[in-house]
């Protein structure tokens, strides 16, 4: 089987092995179209075995299913090959079967594209790059950040392509573990580094409550107004935008009210 496969490779070109890989699965994915977990299995997605997110994506995507929804996700995997790869792409196409799939990669995987999946060569360290792309295929309603895990890479994605993230949306960052990684920018003696993925998300975590906040003046970010919620898992984090105007039950303009009186709490 192994030699049938490597003379296949070596004989056909790129758009016809994508197609008989399509037709291989086809069937598979139909039948297993409301599990991820399943689907991870069938087309050989990492984000199941090796990591272990299905349960964690199909919890907070189920609202998504039925949906005409837009889905970027950073990251198409096969490194430098042109006929490796896409396999989470496939997945969520099966998933999400009214949904638009976009996949972004530093090399050419454009033979990896198929009905409802579209793939980009790009760098998401370029922040041109994200923009343009985030004016031209967005607004998306999931974006997945599963490249190259570098912790500035992590960061200026996510700054250049919430603005792209409709409300009620959802965007992902797989494989925070580089936080605590020294060779990714990361560290594991100072869990406080300026820098790091981790600290930057759950710094975000106190815009949330930027209504509390005792400063006067205080003018919210764009990220206070637009995070609704945070939810960390190991490796991952999701983050939900949402419109954050709910106001302090006691605190007024950033202000303690002025008729408050602290010795009658006393």
């Amino acid at each position: 089987m192994h030699k049938i496969k490597g003379s296949l490779k070596r004989i056909l070109p790129a758009s016809k092995i994508n197609t008989l890989r399509k037709y291989k699965y086809g069937i598979a994915g139909w039948t297993a179209r409301n599990d991820l977990t399943k689907l991870a299995i069938i087309f050989k997605s990492d984000k199941w075995g090796k990591h272990f997110y299905t349960p964690h994506y199909q919890h907070h995507f189920k609202d998504f299913k039925q949906k005409r929804i837009n889905l970027l996700e950073i990251g198409v995997g096969g490194n430098k090959s042109k006929t490796y790869g896409g396999a989470s792409l496939r997945m969520w196409k099966h998933y999400f079967r009214k949904g638009n799939i976009y996949g972004v990669d530093i090399y050419d995987k454009s033979a990896l594209q198929e009905k409802r999946i579209k793939i980009f060569q790009g760098n998401q360290a370029d922040d041109k790059f994200l923009i343009d792309l985030g004016k031209k295929v967005g607004p998306f309603d999931i974006i997945i950040d599963d490249g190259s895990h570098l912790n500035d890479h992590i960061i200026s994605s996510f700054l250049n392509l919430f603005p792209y993230l409709n409300k009620g949306g959802v965007y992902v960052v797989e494989d925070i573990q580089t936080s605590y990684w020294e060779f990714f920018g990361g560290s594991s003696k100072d869990l406080n580094k300026r820098g790091t993925a981790m600290n930057f998300f759950k710094s975000l975590a106190d815009g949330i409550n930027h209504s509390e906040y005792i400063l006067k003046d205080y003018q919210p970010s764009y990220l206070d107004l637009n995070i609704v919620s945070l939810h960390f898992y190991h490796n991952l984090v999701f983050v939900y935008k949402g419109e954050n105007t709910e106001l302090s039950s006691f605190i007024e303009n950033n202000q303690i009210p002025e008729n408050y009186d602290s010795n009658k709490e006393r």
